[in-house]
């Protein structure tokens, strides 16, 4: 049976989303703003959850109403059977997203819909269930732009974007989804060697080589909320999740660099505890030091800002990579993410298109640079495109940007998006160390005792090896071939 189901994500990340969603096979697929709403079934959802890269949560509607007031909140939501959805014992949260006149506190509206769920226990069942803030049993969302209400069951639990694999950072790391909709943006699909020549933690990198793979990102996670609910079904998801049927052959490389050793060293863990060694290659190399590679490469960068990352001579930074691109990375393509428009000036070269993106609350760009030997007029002669027609009719659409745009922070919200959770998302345009694991150790690290699997707990408080040796084998060349998802893998004769 079908049912709606959202999608949210980053603002500018909609139509990218929206792309997965309907490769993935989902029906009735709906633009609309930091969402994305289509239909389906259990199957699905798991799916949406397991295998999107540019979804932050995936919510499941159960009711939709008008609202004027607090009180009306209340008595709407006290009009739902709750009893379907939290059993006995269980304990249960509630997010609120608030965009109204009438609702100036979201809090305020949380503490309504909590008090109706309560009451309607105590007065039916003449026991009340617990609210756990860290970790419910149960999630539940509360979305109100002006008088239209949609109360929700997140089926996600913790963002999306925190896929697993990240065992260290450094300041100011590129969110995963973001990173995840900045490639998917670029069309690669891993035909050509990839290059992050500032990659920090390694974000860009991990999340290129899992495109270039098709390797599912929830594959690191933990759990998901889903698996709490009363219909949740075990054996299905345990299919989505050992099923790597469509994973393919990545026949190029991917390098990371970065001039800060600390990053580095960072970048380096995070690749090793994705099991993605094999495919990315990380190296403390300064950009200025950049010569052009033997093989055909798309670039992508995220390079500072001066905003949280202070570094010194900012405009000569980018006229150095401007510099680079044009010396050194004829006959590629690159993509800059970045926030001052002075920044890009100093660049020096003509961009292809620009997309607006936010990164967390700094409203950004996404600037590609089709870059050629010689003359423009020989590149065009020998087949060469600088703008795809689907380029251009981005780049005539009105309003793209907003009037006077400055890429100035504007932002005035009560919570700074540092977590980059959607759920505390506001925009000004509103009115209102753990030991190293490849990849698929996590898999194979599933139990039927659900405490167990993926991370090879006993419980969540003690991490420990599965190996009789106590020690993580990493994912290639380890004395195994094949593998037997329901026995493990196979030892070598």
């Amino acid at each position: 049976m079908e049912f709606e189901l959202i999608a949210k994500t980053f603002m500018g990340l909609e139509q990218v989303l929206a792309k997965e969603l309907t490769q993935m096979g989902a029906n009735n697929v709906q633009i609309g703003r930091r969402m994305v709403s289509f239909t389906g079934d259990k199957e699905m959802m798991y799916r949406a959850n397991f295998q999107l890269h540019t979804a932050i949560r995936v919510l499941k509607p159960i009711k939709r109403f008008k609202a004027h007031s607090a009180e009306e909140v209340y008595d709407e939501v006290k009009k739902i059977d709750w009893s379907e959805y939290i059993l006995k014992g269980n304990t249960f949260s509630v997010d609120s997203v608030v965009y109204s006149d009438e609702f100036h506190n979201s809090r305020f509206v949380t503490y309504k819909v909590k008090d109706a769920i309560v009451d309607q226990f105590r007065e039916q069942k003449g026991e009340r269930p617990n609210i756990s803030v860290s970790n419910p049993d149960i999630r539940l969302h509360i979305h109100i732009s002006d008088y239209d209400a949609t109360m929700s069951l997140d089926s996600s639990g913790e963002s999306l974007h925190r896929r697993g694999y990240r065992q260290e950072s450094v300041a100011a790391p590129l969110n995963e989804v973001l990173a995840a909709g900045m490639i998917l943006m670029t069309g690669w699909k891993g035909d050509t060697d990839f290059i992050d020549p500032m990659c920090g933690s390694g974000t860009l990198p991990i999340e290129a080589a899992l495109i270039a793979r098709n390797i599912a990102p929830g594959v690191y996670r933990k759990d998901y909320a889903f698996e709490k609910w009363p219909d949740f079904d075990k054996d299905l998801f345990d299919f989505i999740y050992n099923d790597d049927s469509q994973e393919r052959e990545f026949k190029h490389h991917i390098y990371g660099y970065d001039n800060d050793m600390k990053a580095v060293n960072t970048a380096k863990i995070n690749v090793k505890a994705a099991g993605l060694s094999n495919e990315i290659s990380i190296e403390c190399q300064d950009f200025k030091n950049f010569r052009k590679p033997q093989d055909k490469g798309m670039m992508v960068m995220n390079p500072p800002y001066g905003e949280r990352i202070s570094t010194p001579n900012l405009l000569g930074t980018y006229k150095m990579i401007g510099e680079r691109l044009k010396h050194e990375f004829g006959g590629n393509e690159a993509w800059i993410l970045s926030y001052r428009e002075e920044c890009f000036e100093q660049i020096g070269l003509k961009p292809s298109i620009k997309i607006p993106l936010y990164n967390g609350s700094l409203e950004c760009e996404f600037r590609k640079y089709t870059l050629f030997d010689g003359r423009m007029r020989d590149f065009r002669q020998e087949g060469g495109t600088v703008k795809t027609e689907e380029e251009k009719r981005e780049m005539a659409q009105k309003n793209r940007f907003k009037k006077n745009r400055d890429f100035k922070e504007r932002l005035e919200a009560e919570v700074a998006n540092e977590d980059a959770d959607i759920r505390s998302f506001q925009f000004h345009s509103l009115s209102r160390k753990e030991p190293s694991v490849g990849r698929r150790d996590f898999k194979e690290g599933r139990r039927e005792d659900r405490g167990d699997r993926r991370f090879g707990r006993d419980d969540h408080s003690e991490f420990r090896p599965r190996h009789k040796d106590d020690s993580f084998r990493p994912r290639h060349n380890n004395g195994f071939k094949g593998n037997d998802r329901r026995g493990g893998k196979k030892p070598m004769d």
